[in-house]
C-alpha cells in the first residue's frame, strides 16, 4: 500500500476530526484528594473514592474545574450557566468503578472554534469545536508484550485523574492540516496553563476520526465507513496514521467498488513502528454506555463573576501575542510564529532584548540565530538561560557603533556564556578595541599602495575584489571592522581616479 499526504490531485476528500483528551495541570484528582503526580510507584496514589468502593462519595475539585472553564473560553465557546455529571458505564480492568464520571448531554460549553494558519501561507482552516467537557481518567494498563506472554498489569495512579476533552467538528481536510491544528491547540493550552500537555507522560491524547468523500462520476459522492484511529503518541504519528488510513481507505474502496458509508464505525490502532492501522473493535456508540445522571454529584452553575475573573486570568493567546510581536516590533510573521511557539516565558526574554536593543528585527534575528539554538544544544529553560538579555543587548549595540563586527560579536556571545563574565570584561580579555576613522584611513591606505592589482580590479568595475583587501586587513588588526575596511577602501580607491 501506497501512503501519501491528501493534494488536490487525490481523487478524494479527506475529512478529519479530532477528539484530544488534555490532563489539567492540578495538584488532586477530579473527586478525590489523591495526587496527581506522575512517576510514582504503581498504585501508590489511590483511595476508596478513585477505586469506586462501597461508601464513598465523590467531590468535584474546583480548580479542575476553573482550568476547563479557561480553555473552554480561549476556544470561543458557548458556556453552559447548569451543567450536570453523567455515569458512562463500560467495564476494562483500568477502570475500577465499572463506570467513568464524565458529562453527556449537558456539557459545560459547546459550540467553539480554534484557527490555525500556516504561517508559510500553505493552508488557513477555522476548525469548529463541539464541545469541552470534564471526564475523569481511567487508569494505565501495561502489557508484557516484551515477554511474550498475556500477562497485563494495571496501575490505578491515572484513575480520577482530570481531562478535558475538546471534540472537533469534521472540519480538517488534510493530515498536515491536523497536526498543524494540534500543535496550535497544545500551544493555547500551555499558555494558559491549562495542561503541560506532556505526551510522553500522557498528558495529552489524541484520537482521529476520518474518512474519505469519494466523487462518482454520477455527480454523486461515495463516503466510506468513519475509522476512529487510537495509539496515537505524538503528532508525528497522528499526521502518519491519517496518512496511511486515508490511503487504506481508499484503496478499499476501489476494489470492493460499492457504497461503504452505512457500515459500521470501526476503531483501529495505530502501529508506529509497522507504519498501519490494525483494525481493534467495532465503535461503540452512545447508547451502548448507558448513560444516566450521577446520582453522587450535584449539577454545578457558572456565573457572569465567574467568567469575569477566569477571563482575568488568561492573558493574551498565542494568535493575539503573533500579531502584536510582528506589529510592535515589525518582524515578519514567520519570526514572530517561531517566537511564539517557543513559550511566554521566551517571548517576554525577546520583547525585552529588543526593548533595550530599539531594533526589534536585529532581536529577532539573535533570537533564533544564537540563543534559541545555544539554548537547545546545553537544554534548560530560556530562564536558567546564563546569558540575559541586557548582555545581549549591549553587544549588539557595540556591533551598531562598529566596535566590532557580527563574527566578533558571536565570539563575545560565547565567552560570556562560558564565563559567565560581562560583555566589557570579555571585550577587554580579548583585547577588542574600537579603531577610530585616522587608524582605519592609514591601513586602508597601506594595503592600497601594497596590492595595484585589486584596485584595478575594483576601478574595472569588479566592487567584489575589495574582499582582497579585506582579508589582508584582518590579519593586521583583528579589531578592524570589515564593513568599515570595504567602504573606506572603494572611497580612497575611487578618489585615485
Amino acid at each position: 500500500m501506497t501512503a501519501h499526504a491528501n493534494s488536490a490531485a487525490e481523487p478524494y476528500t479527506i475529512v478529519i476530526g479530532l477528539e484530544v483528551h488534555v490532563q489539567l495541570q492540578t495538584k488532586t484528582k477530579l473527586f478525590c484528594g489523591c495526587s496527581t503526580t506522575f512517576g510514582s510507584p504503581p498504585n501508590t496514589q489511590v483511595c476508596p473514592t478513585c477505586l469506586g468502593l462501597p461508601g464513598s462519595l465523590p467531590v468535584m475539585n474546583r480548580q479542575a474545574f476553573d482550568l476547563a472553564l479557561r480553555a473552554a473560553l480561549a476556544l470561543d465557546c458557548q458556556i453552559a450557566r447548569f451543567t450536570k455529571w453523567d455515569r458512562k458505564n463500560y467495564f476494562y480492568p483500568d477502570l475500577p468503578k465499572g463506570y467513568q464520571i464524565s458529562q453527556y448531554d449537558l456539557p459545560f460549553s459547546h459550540s467553539g472554534q480554534l484557527e490555525v494558519v500556516d504561517p508559510k501561507g500553505a493552508f488557513s482552516r477555522r476548525v469548529r469545536i463541539t464541545r469541552v467537557h470534564l471526564e475523569e481518567d481511567a487508569g494505565k494498563s501495561m502489557h508484557d508484550e516484551a515477554a511474550g506472554t498475556a500477562d497485563t498489569r494495571i496501575d490505578l495512579n491515572r484513575a480520577g485523574t482530570p481531562l478535558c476533552e475538546i471534540v472537533s467538528e469534521p472540519d480538517l481536510r488534510s493530515p498536515q492540516e491536523a497536526r498543524a491544528w494540534l500543535n496550535e491547540l497544545k500551544l493555547l493550552l500551555v499558555y494558559l496553563g491549562v495542561s503541560d500537555c506532556n505526551m510522553q507522560e500522557g498528558s495529552l491524547r489524541v484520537d482521529a476520526n476520518v474518512n474519505l468523500h469519494i466523487p462518482r462520476g454520477d455527480g454523486t459522492v461515495a463516503k466510506t465507513p468513519i475509522v476512529e484511529i487510537k495509539n496515537m503518541n505524538s503528532f508525528r504519528s497522528v499526521e502518519r496514521a491519517l496518512i496511511y488510513e486515508a490511503a487504506r481507505q481508499f484503496e478499499e474502496w476501489q476494489a470492493t467498488g460499492a457504497e461503504l458509508g452505512s457500515a459500521p464505525k470501526q476503531t483501529r490502532g495505530w502501529d508506529d513502528p509497522a507504519g498501519v492501522t490494525r483494525g481493534q473493535r467495532a465503535k461503540e456508540e452512545s447508547s451502548d454506555y448507558r448513560y444516566f445522571p450521577e446520582p453522587d454529584l450535584v449539577p454545578v452553575t457558572v456565573s457572569e463573576e465567574q467568567l469575569a475573573a477566569v477571563r482575568g486570568e488568561m492573558g493574551e493567546p498565542p494568535t493575539v501575542l503573533r500579531q502584536a510581536l510582528a506589529d510592535r516590533w515589525t518582524i515578519t510573521p514567520y519570526d514572530a510564529d517561531v517566537l511564539v511557539n517557543q513559550g511566554r516565558d521566551l517571548v517576554a526574554y525577546f520583547e525585552e532584548l529588543a526593548t533595550l536593543a530599539k531594533d526589534g528585527k536585529v532581536a529577532s534575528n539573535w533570537m533564533q540565530q544564537d540563543v534559541l539554538r545555544t539554548l537547545n544544544e546545553r537544554g534548560g529553560t530560556i530562564g536558567e538561560f546564563p546569558v540575559r538579555p541586557a548582555a545581549v543587548a549591549d553587544i549588539l549595540g557595540r556591533i551598531a557603533l562598529g566596535d566590532f563586527d557580527t563574527s566578533r560579536g558571536r565570539e563575545i556571545f560565547a565567552a560570556v556564556l562560558e564565563s559567565g563574565k560581562t560583555v566589557a570584561d570579555v571585550v577587554a580579555s580579548l583585547g577588542i578595541a574600537a579603531v577610530d576613522d585616522a587608524e582605519l584611513e592609514s591601513l586602508c591606505r597601506e594595503l592600497i599602495a601594497a596590492n595595484p592589482k585589486i584596485v584595478a580590479d575594483v576601478q574595472g568595475g569588479k566592487e567584489q575584489a575589495a574582499a582582497g583587501l579585506i582579508g589582508q586587513a584582518k590579519k593586521k588588526n583583528p579589531n578592524v571592522n570589515p564593513g568599515k575596511v570595504r567602504a573606506m577602501c572603494l572611497t580612497l580607491i575611487k578618489q585615485l581616479g
